[in-house]
């Protein structure tokens, strides 16, 4: 029987002040953080305070136009202008070129391009990979996607 009361008594407990579920201290600190990153982006705005840890676009010292195609079932051709197929994204350790292909395909179905526009391939100065897209204005700066993934892009300009 006290086990059976002990509950009870815990139950009513729990359901003492349903009300209060963040304590007061941690809303009013998440609110006043929020306020703050507000008010340094308005600061930051307001004094033309430059901008830090922005990818700058090196200049362009090798470059490759490319075309690539996907399948039904979702393996990516790469080719050069001439028709040359260059890789495949079932080669080893070319997944990556697929993952990039599919995100091209879908921004030009979204952007209504039709027709398969040829890209290209660029090594920047700061030994940068970028795939740049003109027909939807794309530019993919490749960085922080892992040097087997870049290198799959990187051995299309080697």
């Amino acid at each position: 029987m006290s086990e059976l009361v002990q509950f009870a008594k815990l139950q009513r407990q729990m359901r003492a002040d349903p009300g209060e579920m963040v304590p007061k201290r941690l809303a009013f600190t998440m609110f006043a953080l929020m306020f703050l990153c507000v008010a340094l982006v308005a600061y930051a705005k307001e004094n033309d305070v430059p901008k830090v840890g922005v990818l700058v676009e090196a200049p362009i010292v090798d470059q490759l136009e490319i075309v690539v195609t996907g399948d039904r079932v979702g393996v990516y051709t790469v080719h050069d202008t001439d028709g040359n197929l260059l890789v495949t994204s079932s080669d080893h350790l070319a997944g990556f070129i697929g993952v990039i292909g599919r995100v091209i395909e879908r921004d030009r179905k979204v952007s209504g391009v039709t027709g398969n526009p040829s890209m290209m391939v660029v090594r920047r100065d700061n030994g940068n990979i970028s795939i740049i897209d003109d027909s939807v204005g794309l530019t993919v700066e490749l960085i922080g996607y892992g040097k087997d993934n870049v290198a799959a892009f990187a051995k299309l300009l080697d």
